[in-house]
C-alpha cells in the first residue's frame, strides 16, 4: 500500500448485523461476506464470539467462521473476529481463528452498561487475554477498539486527556491496530483533526483506524479530515448498516459504498469494485427487507433503472 492508498476494514458482517432483531441465516451471512471478499474487501470483520444470550446474531460464530475462513484460504485476507473476554477467545482459538478484535470505552458508564466494567476493570480482562495470547498464540494478530471517543451517551463530550488516556492503555496492550470509534455519531471535523494532531506527538498513525457513524450526516466529512492528517485505514459497513443499541438515535455505521466512492472521486485506491459491493449491499439490504443508508448506494441503484 503505498501512501496515498487506504485500506477500508469492512464490519457489516458483525457491528452492522449484530443489532438487527430478526436473526440473519447462516447462509445469507455466509453468501452477504463471500460477496463483499468477490468486491475487493481485503480486511473483514467476521463476527464476534459473545454470549448468544446477550447477543443472539452472533449465535452462529463458530458454523460461521469456518466457512468464511476456507473460502477466503489463500487470499491473503484479514478476517479479525471479536472477544470480550477469556471465554470468547478459547471458543475462537479452537477454530484457529488468527486474528482478534479486543474492546474498551473512553466511558466507564458506557462500559458499564455494555460489558458490566469500568474503563480499567475492562483493560484488567484485556490484558489476561492478551498475557495468554502472548504465551500461547504469539503469531495471533489482535486489533484494538475505543468506543466513544467524542461522545458518550451518558456523560457527553468526552475530554481529550481521557480520550488520549484509553488510546495509550489500548496500544500499550500490543494491538497491532486501534480504531477509534465515534459510537454516536457526534463528531466534527475540528474535533478530528484536534485528536489526530494530538496523536502525532506520541503514536503511529500507521496504526491507527478511524470508525465513524453517520448520524449526523458528518462521517464523510470526517473521513475527510482524517486522511488529510494521515490517516489510512476506515472502518464501515455495506450499506451503513449498524447502529448503537446504548444510544438513542443513533444510526449506523458509515456506509462502505459512501466511503469507496469518496476516495474513487479522490483518485485515491481502495481496492474495492463499487459494482461488486453494490451487489453485496443489494443482497443484504433485500433479506433485511431494508432500505439502507448510503446515498451512493441509492444514487447508483437509481441510474440502473
Amino acid at each position: 500500500m503505498n501512501n496515498k492508498d487506504v485500506k477500508i476494514v469492512e464490519v457489516g458482517p458483525r457491528d452492522g448485523l449484530q443489532n438487527e432483531k430478526s436473526l440473519v441465516s447462516l447462509e445469507v451471512k455466509t453468501n452477504f461476506i463471500i460477496k463483499l471478499i468477490d468486491a475487493g474487501i481485503k480486511s473483514l470483520e467476521v463476527t464476534s464470539f459473545v454470549r448468544a444470550d446477550k447477543i443472539p446474531q452472533m449465535s452462529d460464530a463458530t458454523q460461521l467462521y469456518p466457512l468464511i475462513k476456507n473460502y477466503a484460504k489463500d487470499k491473503g485476507l484479514e478476517l479479525p473476529c471479536l472477544v470480550p473476554n477469556m471465554v470468547g477467545l478459547k471458543s475462537a482459538l479452537s477454530l484457529n481463528v488468527d486474528h482478534i478484535a479486543l474492546f474498551s470505552a473512553t466511558s466507564n458508564t458506557f462500559n458499564r452498561k455494555n460489558i458490566n466494567a469500568s474503563v480499567d476493570e475492562s483493560f484488567m480482562r484485556l490484558q489476561e487475554v492478551v498475557d495468554y495470547i502472548k504465551k500461547n498464540n504469539s503469531s495471533i494478530k489482535m486489533r484494538g477498539y475505543v468506543s466513544t471517543v467524542f461522545g458518550c451517551p451518558y456523560e457527553g463530550l468526552v475530554e481529550m486527556d481521557q480520550t488520549l488516556r484509553v488510546i495509550e492503555k489500548m496500544r500499550d496492550l500490543g494491538v497491532d491496530e486501534i480504531s477509534l470509534g465515534d459510537t454516536i455519531g457526534v463528531a466534527n471535523p475540528i474535533q478530528v483533526k484536534n485528536l489526530i494532531k494530538q496523536l502525532k506527538k506520541n503514536f503511529d498513525l500507521s496504526k491507527i483506524a478511524m470508525h465513524f457513524h453517520d448520524t449526523e450526516a458528518m462521517a464523510l466529512a470526517n473521513i475527510y479530515t482524517s486522511y488529510n492528517e494521515g490517516i489510512r485505514v476506515f472502518d464501515s459497513s455495506a450499506a451503513g448498516l449498524g447502529g448503537c443499541p446504548y444510544a438513542k438515535g443513533a444510526t449506523g455505521n458509515v456506509a462502505t459504498d459512501d466511503v469507496v466512492n469518496l476516495f474513487e472521486k479522490m483518485k485515491v485506491n481502495t481496492g474495492i469494485d463499487q459494482e461488486k459491493l453494490h451487489v453485496a449491499s443489494k443482497y443484504i439490504l433485500e433479506n433485511l427487507g431494508k432500505a439502507g443508508g448510503s446515498k451512493f448506494y441509492h444514487a447508483y441503484e437509481g441510474r440502473k433503472k
